[in-house]
């Protein structure tokens, strides 16, 4: 571009965010509710005092409750906003920071090129959900993770997890799209599964015994790692067959299945983009 070239009309932004998934009903943008991608765009037209806000498209769409400790977001946003400067990425941290207060937390925000694209451009997505076995139940607490009894067989959870990695119809854990066919296949492709003790280093749950899900796919359907996680902790009571997981893989069916576990004990992690994850 020639410096007599008009500048461009807008440029499009990486905004990479950790948030609190209990304030908002999911990340997806809706009018009447609070959701990520709705206070996000609140606080972008604030602080550019934009005439309308901008679209914010995320690399997942997460459900009401689940956390994020690192999403990644694009939006497109003017070049030469109605604040006379163009956003200058520290600052523009900043401010939004202190908009959001708390909720969410913006941990960067860069100009990339016009075919970055946050959700089609990531090649996969990691989440991570926390069990706290024998803990104490408290509200607060159970904000963080799932509490439920054990002893939990971390063997057989492992054997179950090692079974939905590749690519399956994941039909049986899945809630289906709108306007989906209900035969119609719900393919994943799932690169790492695997249950692991994990540490309590603030000492929040005396007493308890922490185990966590990791789980790395290219992409994820409607509560599929929750519906997969109460499974396997049913496996791991001993309340289903060790091959419920692959059974049900197999011949798509949610019958009988325990219902999806909750929100609060997941979280997305990590983004995956070529040439490095989030």
């Amino acid at each position: 571009m020639s410096s007599s070239d008009p500048p461009a009309a807008t440029v499009r932004w990486r905004l990479d965010l950790a948030y609190d998934g209990r304030a908002f009903s999911g990340f997806a943008y809706q009018p009447r509710l609070e959701t990520v991608a709705g206070a996000l765009r609140q606080a972008l037209a604030r602080t550019l005092r934009l005439e309308a806000e901008p679209v914010v498209v995320g690399a997942g769409r997460t459900d009401a409750g689940v956390h994020a400790l690192h999403q990644v977001v694009h939006v497109d946003l003017p070049a030469r906003p109605r604040t006379r400067t163009a956003p200058e990425p520290a600052r523009l941290v900043t401010s939004l920071n202190a908009q959001l207060r708390g909720r969410i937390h913006v941990i960067a925000a860069t100009p990339v090129e016009d075919s970055f694209h946050a959700r089609f451009s990531a090649t996969w997505r990691a989440y991570r959900y926390l069990v706290c076995v024998d803990g104490p139940r408290l509200d607060a607490l159970e904000a963080l993770w799932w509490s439920v009894p054990g002893p939990l067989d971390l063997a057989a959870m492992n054997d179950a997890a090692a079974e939905v990695v590749g690519t399956h119809d994941f039909r049986s854990f899945c809630r289906r799209a709108p306007r989906s066919e209900p035969g119609e296949p719900i393919t994943r492709l799932v690169h790492e599964a695997r249950w692991r003790s994990t540490n309590d280093p603030l000492e929040l749950a005396p007493g308890g015994a922490f185990v966590r899900l990791d789980i790395r796919a290219q992409s994820f359907c409607h509560t599929m790692v929750r519906s997969l996680v109460s499974t396997m902790v049913a496996v791991g009571r001993g309340r289903l067959a060790p091959d419920t997981v692959r059974r049900r893989l197999a011949t798509p069916d949610r019958d009988r299945l325990p219902a999806p576990a909750p929100p609060s004990g997941l979280a997305l992690v990590a983004v995956g983009y070529d040439g490095g994850a989030s």
